[in-house]
């Protein structure tokens, strides 16, 4: 894949990250710093832990820094108050807003660890690249989530959320060689953003264990 557009796809995948983690700071009263923490750690923590998985060191995001500065540059920005007042100024329109930004991300983000994954080696297993993007889309808010103090939302909430990422990255790796590598994390995407968008709305979860 040309670098342009892997780099105009991560940075998609980066600046709603940052905003959903600069949110939770913003929500938990902490301090510019730790927006900007927060910010960072849901923008690149995912593709970071990836990295060390794969064994690309240092990681990406200490490479090609752009990615770490759009996403403390994000956090930032949602940081003032004349934006952060105005996501929450509504809330019924900050939860779809928060809904539809992380939706994005960790769909954006499951198909670059897929694309990762391929770019090191093409004769991982399914399983190794399913993992891996998944693991990339969901660290990032598993980090975010552990800094704030917060039980990982992955484990706390009924819509479907890794489950999500895990289809996403099925569908990305087994169109690959299919379709190419551009519409296949077009396409695994877009499932992971549906699969989210519609289980928030009609409520779709997977069973729990019952007493």
């Amino acid at each position: 894949m040309n670098e342009t557009i892997l780099t105009i796809f991560v940075l998609i995948g980066t600046v709603p990250a940052a905003i959903s983690g600069a949110m939770l700071g913003i929500k938990k009263e902490m301090d510019m710093f730790g927006v900007a923490v927060l910010g960072l750690a849901t923008g690149v923590g995912g593709g970071a832990i990836r990295d060390i998985l794969l064994g690309i060191t240092p990681p990406m995001m200490f490479r090609d820094p752009i990615f770490a500065f759009t996403a403390i540059g994000t956090a930032m920005l949602t940081f003032l108050r004349v934006v952060h007042k105005e996501f929450t100024r509504h809330p019924a329109v900050y939860d779809m807003m928060m809904l539809l930004t992380d939706s994005v991300g960790i769909g954006v983000f499951t198909v670059v660890g897929v694309q990762t994954a391929y770019a090191q080696e093409q004769d991982y297993s399914l399983f190794l690249i399913v993992f891996v993007g998944t693991l990339t889309g969901v660290g990032g808010g598993v980090l975010r989530d552990l800094l704030a103090n917060r039980v990982p939302y992955i484990l706390a909430k009924h819509h479907l959320y890794a489950t999500a990422c895990i289809v996403g990255a099925v569908v990305c790796a087994l169109l690959w060689d299919v379709v190419g590598d551009l519409w296949a994390m077009i396409t695994g995407t877009v499932i992971v953003f549906l699969i989210r968008v519609l289980a928030a709305h009609y409520r779709w979860s997977l069973p729990k264990a019952k007493e």
